[in-house]
């Protein structure tokens, strides 16, 4: 009897160990190439990329984030060489793997990560924290993440991929989450160090309307157009007098033995001459009211058939082009269509401070006595700037801080030039630098050009 208890017992231990043995068995068996840990995280609707372990508000739109389950794979220490497994790594390794020097790196700045985590590289892609403390690499949309460029190109600053013209010298985000994109010091492939090219088929250019012109040298006229009227100025007229009769003062007085009287005679000559300049004056008009010593009416009750004077406003940015001497056309609202010749006698050497404009006086031709004083009239003075380099104004894309043109290059592709520019002489400007003769620049057609230029720049990551 003791014999058979002792046999079930023997029996009994041998099931219990083969229980507990077998899933421990089993579980070394198993061929486990990587762990999976579930972890719940946290997303925004709108803006995908931001992620977190708690529940909360989005911090770039204010919006609820929504729960959703990811699934954090990490390779285990025996792992082969299977082409879904990826190798955990710290931040610093990942930047040593990629030779990326970057300044101010946002791996860097964002030393610690959270289980889930992902942050976005503007050189290795996108990383994804891990339980361990490491990140591991994500490919985007099933593409391994981009290698560093063998160029080992310098980053000037990083810019608004939905604003060009905003930037940073840091990496940052908008306003709506978005990743500035970085903006490289030297050129990619396929570019000159006039600026960047564009390879656009001649199918497609046709079909945006793409239109060229040849840079040549032209004779280029410009036309400055202006506002005034008639003179009626009687206090020039009183101070013309006023000059004449300290002219005659002072001859009077010149043999005089009180040198104190002389002097005093003379100080009211040119008082009245500097007056004479403040009401618009040249030097030469002065010097030849001086010598023949009598004023004239012109400037407030013209006789029959004298020439009358004409005040012009000209704008401060077109003053530099005109000088006396220059012709001018005058057109009166009185008689439309009919033209009076004249010609600028002076320019005031002071500038209105309101308007911005500097008065320009010019006499005109009045042989039947049409214009009156106070008329309002219109002038046009053609300014000659003699043969220049010149472009079309239809060509030149204007930044505010530079001016770019598009140059067709042959086989399809078209380059961005820098240029500067001089005066504007009617549909052209003068070309300072940048252009050469020959030049076949796009004049119609060029801001879609300059839209498909910075599309691709974004998707080569300039």
């Amino acid at each position: 009897m003791n014999i058979l208890k002792k046999a079930l017992l023997a029996a009994a231990a041998v099931i219990i160990l083969g229980v507990v043995l077998l899933p421990a068995g089993c579980g070394r068996s198993g061929n486990r190439d990587t762990e999976r840990i579930e972890t719940a995280m946290y997303t925004c609707p709108m803006h995908p990329a931001y992620t977190s372990d708690k529940h909360g508000d989005c911090p770039i739109c204010g919006m609820k984030l929504v729960a959703k389950r990811t699934l954090l794979e990490r390779a285990s220490a025996r792992t082969d060489n299977k082409s879904d497994l990826r190798e955990e790594k710290t931040l610093d390794e990942v930047c040593i793997d990629h030779k990326c020097d970057m300044k101010n790196c946002p791996m860097m700045i964002r030393a610690h990560l959270k289980p889930g985590e992902r942050m976005s590289c503007p050189v290795c892609g996108e990383v994804i924290a891990t339980m361990n403390g490491k990140v591991v690499e994500i490919p985007k949309a099933g593409i391994t993440a981009p290698a560093v460029n063998k160029q080992e190109r310098k980053v000037l600053y990083y810019r608004n991929p939905m604003d060009p013209r905003s930037t940073s010298p840091v990496p940052m985000k908008d306003p709506m989450g978005m990743d500035y994109v970085p903006v490289y010091e030297e050129p990619l492939s396929g570019t000159f160090p006039g600026g960047s090219l564009v390879a656009i088929s001649q199918d497609r250019q046709q079909m945006i309307g793409v239109r060229t012109e040849t840079v040549r040298v032209i004779d280029l006229a410009k036309v400055i157009r202006a506002s005034g009227k008639i003179a009626y100025d009687p206090e020039l007229a009183v101070t013309q007098e006023e000059f004449v009769q300290a002219l005659n003062t002072e001859d009077n007085l010149k043999d005089s033995p009180l040198k104190d009287v002389i002097d005093r005679a003379r100080s009211i000559t040119e008082a009245s001459r500097n007056k004479l300049k403040l009401l618009g004056m040249s030097g030469d008009e002065i010097s030849a009211l001086e010598k023949v010593r009598k004023v004239g009416t012109s400037t407030y009750l013209p006789s029959k058939g004298q020439s009358v004077w004409a005040y012009i406003s000209v704008y401060e940015y077109e003053i530099g082009a005109i000088k006396t001497g220059d012709n001018v056309d005058i057109e009166a609202v009185a008689y439309p269509g009919e033209k009076f010749m004249g010609k600028v006698v002076s320019i005031n050497p002071v500038l209105d401070p309101v308007t911005r404009t500097d008065q320009v006086r010019v006499e005109v031709l009045n042989p039947d006595s049409k214009l009156k004083p106070e008329m309002f009239v219109s002038a046009s003075i053609k300014i000659s700037l003699g043969p220049k380099l010149a472009v079309p104004v239809a060509a030149v894309l204007d930044t505010g801080l530079r001016k770019i043109v598009y140059v067709s290059s042959g086989n399809d592709m078209l380059e961005s030039r820098e240029v500067t520019l001089g005066g504007k002489a009617g549909n052209y400007y003068e070309v300072i630098s940048g252009l050469k003769e020959g030049d076949l620049v796009v004049t119609s057609g060029n801001f879609l050009v300059d839209s498909e230029s910075k599309l691709k720049s974004l998707s080569e990551g300039k």
